[in-house]
């Protein structure tokens, strides 16, 4: 199926546009970090590394662990940059196929910071995200089937925040459930993570300018899903679970606690907590 040039821009030595990538430049399990800096925390416990690509704030290296082959790519803040990296990375695992939808399913794992908003969870543990909750619509700008939805959590979610109905309508999805079983353990913290698209307003940083909408940590302290805890907020992971659903990918999102937001502490060896999330994680992607 032919696409306009306008529509699916690639740069003349044929790589997708943002990412500076080709078909043959990513694994089928990548890991997403936000922080381009971040990407060589990861890769440098990589056994070999074959492809280290870098445009604008995407950047990229490839390689293996034994015999696992991954990527990881940095995606940048929010969730507009995730639309680009996963579009664009649909558009190359379809270029093949003349743009048609491909049967190669790629494993998303988010590795990332946030700030946690429950007295309970400490600086410096690395939470789970079995739900995520998107506040900044960006799901609804494609077709998708309902039923991808957790439909009782956004409700929940709009009844404890009192949600304005001037905000983009919320929406919740659920982690891949083969991604979970394969690097969850209880040794981790579990929950319900609200994604925003600011890190001041939209998160109830109050700074010289009144907020409209303060009170939403107090109002979600009694949001209770499924028996989990809303426990973190973070800036990525509701575009990354929403369009990995759409089409039709394997998403999970893991964070350590940088801040806790209820304690107001801060993690006072931010690189170090990164770092042992890293460790902690690798060695079981290379099962999956």
């Amino acid at each position: 199926m032919l696409k306009k040039s306008s529509e699916i821009i690639f740069n003349k030595d044929l790589s997708i546009y943002h990412l500076g990538l080709n078909t043959e430049d990513f694994a089928d399990n990548i890991i997403l970090v936000g922080d381009p800096k971040r990407v060589s925390f990861v890769s440098k416990y990589f056994d070999k590394i074959e492809i280290q690509k870098s445009k604008r704030e995407f950047t990229t290296n490839t390689g293996y662990i034994g015999k696992k082959r991954i990527s990881v790519i940095s995606s940048g803040i929010g969730v507009d940059n995730v639309d680009i990296v996963i579009n664009e990375l649909n558009i190359l695992n379809s270029k093949k196929s003349g743009f048609e939808n491909t049967k190669r399913k790629l494993n998303f794992i988010k590795l990332g910071t946030c700030g946690s908003i429950s007295k309970k969870i400490d600086v410096n543990e690395i939470i789970f995200s079995k739900y995520c909750i998107g506040s900044e619509g960006i799901i609804y700008y494609y077709n998708f089937d309902n039923s991808i939805l957790e439909k009782k959590l956004i409700d929940k979610f709009i009844h404890f925040t009192k949600w304005d109905s001037k905000l983009a309508l919320p929406y919740a999805i659920k982690a891949s459930e083969k991604l979970w079983k394969s690097l969850y353990s209880n040794n981790f913290r579990k929950g319900i993570t609200l994604t925003t698209n600011s890190f001041y307003g939209g998160q109830g940083r109050e700074f010289n300018i009144k907020l409209q909408h303060k009170n939403i940590i107090k109002n979600l302290s009694d949001l209770t899903y499924k028996k989990l805890k809303v426990l973190n907020f973070e800036m990525e992971s509701s575009g990354i679970y929403s369009l990995s659903k759409i089409f039709n990918h394997n998403a999970i999102s893991i964070n350590v606690v940088l801040a806790n937001r209820v304690t107001n502490k801060f993690s006072n060896c931010p690189d170090k907590a990164v770092d042992n999330m890293i460790k902690s994680i690798l060695g079981k992607i290379e099962k999956i």
